[in-house]
């Protein structure tokens, strides 16, 4: 595979590299591949290389400190993203990243995540794209190129088979060739090849046998000598194990510093005469020539000069749009001649608005994923500011959580670090009441040297009379008081979690209970003697305040919503699911939804014939009433904008464009591969290639949704389709009332018998197209050649079958409206 065409501002780079390595010491080249902290590596002011900083953020910029202080933009999930089906647009969102990443002096961006969504249950398949790898490639290498043309690095993650959170730093997933090949490598290949990614991470796990970190055939055969990838690897964070086993593996950089196993331990490993000192000079060279390109080495011209970064972006427009692109209307069912959305002003006069997460939204996925917004526009908010004065009524229904979680809501809380002597250090405000400082992340003048106590302390206005639970969540000595009386005090321990970062974290526990009156403000406080553990690999501070409100009776609240949607002309029950149960960490066991919200929408829907369900999840649960609704609208994690942009969609004013990315199922007992949980340490890839759509065609099971489905405010034609077997060009009429969006899916089915076996058909390709009412319009859509190709184990390569193929254009995998036969 041939890389970008080489450039005059290449080759100075590359002589600038080469000039700033020629100066360096072994101890300085060693020092340069280790994390200085968490998030940076060192500057070497010598050779005029200024400290490369990193940032997670593949839907926000979070920047090198966990704090509210500097917000950040908070677009859609990784999920909704790719649910646009539009690499433009998630070149957009990569450019609005990028522009964030500047303002907040990052370097690097640490995404986007590209691993597939093998299972329903992997807990963090909101942060990836799609069951699809071409599609996956297409979303990542948009999202790549739009960061980059702002002068702003990415690592792709996680480099490779990290499809599931279910002991990910010791697993051994054991994947044949051609799988490997045909899916899980195949989104970062295609990445590399039409995005020239200027980074790639390193995954916690290990792939048939070898660690990720130490893989010398992923990494260095066939990522760097096949694919010609020419950036920096770099460590997940704490993934690097061995200092010998990484270098020899191709591992550029170990994060998070300041302990690793690079800088000291490495330059000792080379004068022992165990590494090459030429092998520390590859790595120096690709850190280098990252730094060329983002501008922090002297003498080298950065890719993208000031003068040449993209015209700014509005984020709350971007983002608003973001999200009503990305909702999929899975069902709108018709009564009496019209539809249940757009909501029809002249036959909703009111509107009945259930459900906890109406009023309190997941805008965004928890883990490395989060980052604090400077504001969050809910369900509640949008659909208020949208509909006239009076139309709106709002009721709980059902609270998707009956577990202690972080303190937000009614909260005012800063937090206050004291020295051992009491002295106040600094003070920082907080959006909520969880800590996670690691490294450089304390508040401006304090340092772990001194820091011997963090206190949480504001105060906290019930929305609710009652008895309200607090919690703790963290390990070390703590004291936890209410209202000016101290209700617990305690030492907590390791939790038992098989994750070292949620072991850390410690368990989330319940540790009193207070009767409060609806808006009567009391002091709270919880303070934290900091613990200093032997063997941590980084300085660190985490732990939450915890609060669960008072717990009515199910069968109240449903009722209170039941008679709210009895006397309205429309009812919209928002559902969804809570960090206890799809998070960064763990994986799923089930796909219900939490608590009753199932029981909420039956009874809903009862009394209501015109009930709208909007589903606030980041990846597929089980919709038990969904035959039963009159509509159900797909609204994923939909960041900061999301009421917003669901306000525009209910109401008519945008159309909900988005498309499955995944295959959403009847049941869970459906699903064709539910493996996540490794044994004896191997977690085995048995089903091949067969998942995701592929897999529920070869097992003739039909789910809910299938893969690709997705319906507008119009109707289509689809009148002709003309195909080759390099391209496809379809020409379709949108047939409705109103301007329209379409998204144009072509699959390939192979019409022999298969040696060796394939699925039914695949996405080959795919395009949006835009048309008012009665027009035509018509796209050309390229078919790759590997479309047709296979990896072949015993050649090892890549092979063409030839033969006969039904070209498929349609609306989804299951909706193909027309087809063409052609010869490979």
């Amino acid at each position: 595979m041939t890389g970008a065409p080489i450039t005059r501002a290449d080759h100075a780079r590359e002589a600038a590299v080469e000039a700033a390595l020629g100066k360096l010491d072994l101890d300085d080249k060693a020092r340069l591949l280790a994390g200085q902290d968490n998030w940076s590596l060192p500057a070497l002011p010598g050779i005029g290389l200024a400290s490369l900083v990193m940032s997670d953020g593949p839907i926000g910029v979070r920047g090198v400190r966990w704090t509210a202080d500097d917000p950040s933009v908070a677009l859609p999930s990784p999920t909704a993203l790719a649910a646009t089906w539009d690499p433009e647009l998630a070149r957009r969102a990569g450019r609005l990243l990028a522009q964030e990443a500047r303002r907040k002096g990052v370097h690097v961006l640490l995404a986007p995540t590209v691993n597939l969504h093998r299972s329903p249950l992997g807990g963090r398949h909101f942060e990836a794209y799609s069951e699809d790898p071409y599609l996956t490639g297409e979303i990542g290498t948009g999202y790549v190129l739009g960061v980059q043309d702002g002068g702003v690095g990415t690592t792709v993650k996680h480099f490779v088979a990290n499809d599931a959170e279910t002991d990910r730093f010791t697993v051994d997933n054991i994947v044949a060739p051609r799988p490997l090949r045909e899916l899980y490598l195949a989104p970062f290949e295609a990445i590399v090849a039409n995005a020239h990614p200027w980074g790639i991470m390193a995954a916690y796990n290990r792939v048939n046998g070898g660690s990720m970190t130490e893989h010398r055939h992923l990494q260095k055969e066939i990522l760097r000598g096949e694919w010609g990838f020419d950036g920096f690897i770099v460590s997940d964070w704490l993934a690097a194990r061995s200092t010998t086993g990484a270098i020899l593996g191709g591992l550029d950089v170990a994060m998070p510093g300041p302990k690793t196993v690079y800088g000291d331990a490495l330059a000792t490993a080379v004068r022992a005469g165990e590494v090459e000192e030429s092998l520390v000079d590859d790595a120096v060279r690709n850190v280098l020539r990252l730094a060329a390109r983002v501008g922090a080495l002297d003498n080298a011209p950065a890719v993208v000069a000031g003068s040449q970064l993209p015209a700014p972006l509005d984020g709350d427009a971007l983002a608003r749009e973001v999200a009503r692109r990305s909702f999929v209307l899975v069902r709108n069912e018709v009564h009496d001649g019209h539809p249940a959305l757009p909501l029809d002003p002249a036959r909703t006069r009111t509107v009945a608005l259930s459900g906890a997460a109406a009023r309190d939204a997941r805008i965004l996925g928890g883990g490395s994923a989060t980052v604090f917004p400077p504001h969050v526009v809910s369900p509640l908010d949008g659909l208020t500011a949208a509909l006239p004065d009076g139309a709106l009524s709002y009721r709980v229904g059902a609270d998707p959580s009956d577990q202690l979680a972080v303190s937000a809501q009614g909260f005012d809380l800063r937090a206050v670090c004291r020295a051992a002597d009491g002295r106040e250090l600094g003070t920082v405000d907080l959006p909520s009441g969880m800590i996670q400082w690691v490294g450089v992340d304390l508040p401006d003048g304090v340092t772990y040297d001194e820091l011997h106590s963090v206190e949480f302390t504001g105060t906290f206005t019930p929305r609710e009379s009652g008895d309200h639970t607090f919690g703790t969540r963290g390990i070390g000595p703590l004291v936890l008081t209410v209202g000016g009386e101290r209700v617990w005090e305690g030492e907590e321990g390791l939790g038992t979690s098989t994750d070292p970062f949620n072991a850390f974290f410690g368990e989330r526990l319940p540790r009193a209970r207070v009767t409060l009156l609806e808006g009567e403000r009391v002091d709270v406080s919880l303070r934290l003697t900091v613990p200093r553990l032997p063997g941590m690999p980084m300085d660190a501070v985490a732990f939450s305040l915890l609060h669960l409100g008072p717990q009515r009776d199910p069968d109240d609240l449903i009722a209170e919503a039941v008679e709210a949607a009895r006397a309205a002309d429309t009812a919209v029950v928002v559902v969804a699911t809570t960090t206890a149960v799809e998070s960064e960490g763990f994986d799923r066991t089930s796909l219900e939804l939490p608590g009753h919200q199932n029981a909420l929408v039956a009874a809903v829907a009862a009394v209501n014939p015109h009930t709208v369900v909007v589903v606030n999840t980041g990846s597929p649960v089980e919709l038990p009433w969904r035959d039963d609704v009159s509509a159900v609208l797909l609204s994923w994690f939909p960041g900061q904008e999301g009421g917003a942009a669901l306000a525009d969609v209910l109401t008519g004013a945008e159309e909900p464009g988005g498309r499955l990315t995944t295959t959403w199922p009847v049941a869970l007992a459906d699903v064709p591969v539910t493996d996540t949980t490794p044994v004896d340490g191997e977690l085995h890839y048995t089903e091949g290639v067969f998942i995701g759509y592929r897999a529920w065609e070869r097992a003739g099971t039909t789910p809910a949704y299938p893969f690709g489905h997705g319906l507008g405010y119009t109707d289509w034609e689809y009148e002709s389709l003309d195909a080759t077997a390099d391209r496809a060009t379809v020409t379709l009429r949108n047939t409705g009332t109103r301007p329209g969006r379409e998204t144009v899916q072509i699959y390939l089915a192979p019409q022999a018998a298969d040696t060796p076996e394939r699925p039914v058909r695949w996405l080959a390709g795919f395009a949006s197209v835009e048309a008012g009412p009665g027009e035509s319009v018509e796209v050309t859509i390229p078919l790759r050649a590997r479309a047709y190709q296979i990896w072949d184990e015993e050649t090892h390569g890549w092979t063409t079958v030839p033969g006969t193929y039904e070209i498929q254009a349609g609306r989804s995998l299951t909706d193909r409206r027309l087809s063409a036969t052609v010869t490979r």
